[in-house]
């Protein structure tokens, strides 16, 4: 049993009161001794008994907690306890009625003349005469039953669900959501002529380029003329996320910033702006665009739409290729899962119709030569296919906890159910022949061989 310090001045004096009558004694304020051999050994006696008495009462009140189990405390000694009793009636501090249930009621008694251990005043007073003798008691002390602790029990915490509530793109179907969901179902293709540069030594000449594109009211000028246009892409579709989410300055303003983020990645990254400063090079370095190295890198983009709002959550970007989007969007997604976020931007942006990214693909013979009828060389599940079709642009979805959602009557187009992320481990490029089964194979995915009713490939 742990028994802790008296914490109260009512205590403090007390004990104070106790030790200074027993230390009086050793000063010679007892009752005299003959100063014979049986004297001198009685006082001995006397002296030792008393500081024992006082260790023991150190070593039990001390400023640590000590242990009394199967040890022994050793009653109060002195006759100043009863002189101070009869001086004055005090009544027990709050210590001492909770330590009630170990000493009993006459601890304190009637004022502090019926002082000690046991419940009859019979018994106290025989022990306090003891001690006053010099002959030191020792009390055992039952340990007090310790309270039931209260089970660890594993709470179930809710789940967190995540829909998506605002929508942005720009590509070469249109830059407006709604313009591009329907040049979809009317079966329109976005891939035509490459016009940006002269491409007629290119095997391909052909891809999904954006021909008219503007940042105004997106992008501020300054930047607008530095970045690479994976930026431009990713901050105007962002910021079209933003606002078809129903999310004003006003509502933001009820927005916990720490837990809003910016998720969108990138395979290619600023291209086009590493490629002219390694044109600058060639000349200078002082010809280089003081810009190049941060706007080239993939993460730039993301961080660029954060400060523009002011969001400070989770904010990096991801680079796998053609699968990058939906690698950000299930890393977004479990953000807000775990409760790391609230709000996350999430999907990608590329730029790569450049003459380096195109010949870059030629040279691996990845990209289809059907110059000759452009809108239908994207043809992936055709047995005569002969390669994929370049295309930039950017796509963006603003994720949000549902509650969330709910809270500021946003509209809600979809909900998030969950993905998972596998590797074929088969080659660059070719996908694996049985790759349906290997993507059921993933346990925690939520794809059902009966239910995946879709399954994109390039």
């Amino acid at each position: 049993m742990a028994f802790s310090t008296a914490a109260s001045p009512l205590c403090t004096w007390l004990i104070a009161a106790c030790l200074s009558s027993s230390v009086a004694g050793l000063s010679g304020n007892d009752a005299p001794v003959s100063s014979g051999p049986l004297g001198r050994r009685l006082r001995r006696r006397v002296a030792r008994s008393k500081q024992l008495a006082a260790e023991s009462w150190f070593s039990s009140f001390g400023m640590q907690s000590a242990s009394l189990s199967g040890q022994s405390l050793v009653a109060f000694c002195g006759s100043g306890l009863s002189e101070l009793g009869t001086f004055c009636n005090l009544e027990g501090c709050e210590e001492y009625n909770n330590m009630k249930p170990l000493f009993g009621d006459g601890f304190f008694g009637e004022g502090l003349g019926g002082f000690g251990f046991g419940t009859k005043p019979a018994r106290a007073g025989r022990r306090l005469r003891r001690a006053a003798a010099g002959k030191a008691t020792a009390v055992a002390v039952q340990p007090a039953k310790e309270s039931e602790q209260k089970k660890n029990k594993k709470t179930a915490t809710k789940q967190r669900r995540v829909v998506v509530t605002g929508m942005g793109v720009v590509s070469c179907h249109g830059h407006d959501k709604d313009m591009f969901y329907e040049n979809l179902l009317a079966g329109k293709s976005g891939i035509s002529e490459i016009e940006r540069f002269d491409c007629k030594d290119f095997p391909t000449r052909f891809a999904g380029e954006i021909k008219s594109f503007s940042t105004d009211g997106w992008v501020a000028g300054k930047f607008a003329r530095r970045m690479d246009k994976f930026m431009l892409y990713l901050l105007t579709a962002g910021k079209k996320a933003v606002m078809d989410a129903g999310i004003t300055e006003e509502v933001m303003k009820d927005f916990d910033k720490s837990k809003c983020g910016v998720l969108i990645g990138s395979a290619m990254g600023g291209m086009q702006v590493f490629h002219d400063a390694i044109e600058a090079l060639s000349i200078s370095y002082r010809k280089m665009n003081p810009f190049c190295v941060p706007f080239a890198t993939t993460n730039m983009g993301s961080a660029m739409l954060a400060m523009d709002l002011g969001w400070m959550g989770p904010n990096y970007s991801i680079s796998t290729a053609c699968a990058t989007s939906n690698f950000c969007i299930i890393s977004a997604a479990n953000h807000i899962i775990r409760g790391e976020a609230d709000v996350m931007l999430s999907g990608g942006s590329d730029a790569a119709i450049i003459p380096i990214g195109l010949g870059g693909f030629v040279a691996c013979r990845a990209l289809s030569q059907r110059n000759d009828d452009p809108t239908k060389a994207s043809r992936p599940w055709d047995k005569n296919r002969d390669g994929f079709v370049m295309g930039e642009g950017a796509g963006v979805l603003l994720l949000e906890e549902l509650d969330h959602a709910k809270a500021r009557g946003a509209e809600i187009y979809a909900e998030f159910l969950g993905g998972s992320v596998t590797c074929d481990a088969y080659h660059m490029t070719e996908p694996h022949p049985d790759v349906v089964t290997i993507l059921v194979m993933k346990r925690d995915t939520f794809l059902v061989r009966d239910r995946c009713w879709c399954a994109t490939l390039h």
